[in-house]
């Protein structure tokens, strides 16, 4: 039985969820974050100071943890994968679970594939079981439309018409915790897709729908794609990453949907419909 399960990036998106659902469990849970002040996580959560680049935090954050979540900080040259796992190897967690991302090691998607490999690699190499989480693209990334759509403006579209298997977060978190309380995901690697593929024009008119005002998506050029990925804080090394990957997006390289999610579940996987429906509040309502 699983004594003390450690999530790693406890704040984010998938993390926060993963914690969640954790709890609602009963499983005693520490939540490792930079700043343990602002955490906001369910009554009888365990929250610890812990920080890649220092060590000694780690060790501390691991003591008796018999399983682990690992969100890494993917980008060019990062090494904080290889570092948490090896503080989680020294420690000896018998149980990790890594969050990667679709595609990784793929060629074909450029830069972009590279920045997990690392991480993967050490994990498997861990002598821990482990489990492998490469989810498609979340469905709450179309939050970073809110102010666009609030102001009214068409909807910024890296990807053109490729379709994707997007994936419900929540539908991610469920998976990562069956894989931190079973056994019999040891030595697996899931692709986690949502039941369909669908473009970001294909979003934009669910949103529409449900919304109930017209939405819109103005295609971005290069040039506009590159300064949208420095807009988020990315360096020119992975922004001109992201165009690869977004030009791989576009030509239908990510058009993939796999049985992990209901396999797994047991249940189908949500659909961006599903999740636009329950998070529509936070477009702004008409």
């Amino acid at each position: 039985m699983v004594a003390m399960i450690l999530v790693t990036g406890a704040t984010g998106t998938i993390g926060s969820e993963v914690v969640r659902q954790l709890a609602a469990r009963g499983d005693k849970v520490r939540a490792l974050t930079r700043d343990p002040a602002g955490a906001r996580v369910p009554h009888g959560v365990e929250v610890v100071r812990g920080d890649y680049l220092d060590p000694g935090s780690l060790e501390a954050a691991l003591s008796g943890v018999t399983a682990a979540f690992l969100v890494g900080v993917p980008g060019p040259g990062t090494r904080h994968d290889a570092d948490l796992v090896a503080a989680v190897r020294a420690a000896g967690v018998p149980r990790l679970v890594k969050l990667s991302a679709i595609g990784t090691g793929d060629p074909d998607l450029g830069p972009t594939a590279s920045w997990h490999v690392e991480g993967e690699r050490a994990v498997r190499d861990s002598g821990a079981e482990w489990t492998i989480l490469r989810p498609s693209s979340f469905a709450s990334n179309t939050l970073s439309w809110a102010d666009a759509i609030r102001a009214g403006e068409p909807v910024p579209n890296l990807t053109g018409d490729g379709p994707q298997g997007v994936v419900d977060p929540r539908d991610v978190s469920e998976v990562a915790v069956r894989a931190l309380v079973e056994e019999r995901h040891a030595g697996e690697t899931y692709t986690l897709t949502g039941p369909e593929t669908i473009s970001v024009p294909g979003q934009a008119a669910v949103l529409s729908e449900i919304l109930g005002r017209p939405l819109t998506a103005r295609d971005l050029s290069a040039e506009e794609i590159r300064e949208y990925a420095l807009g988020w804080g990315m360096g020119d090394e992975a922004a001109d990453g992201l165009l690869v990957a977004t030009a791989f997006v576009r030509r239908g390289g990510n058009a993939v949907v796999t049985p992990a999610v209901p396999d797994i579940l047991g249940r189908p996987a949500r659909t961006y419909r599903e999740w636009a429906r329950d998070h529509k509040g936070m477009f702004g309502e008409a």
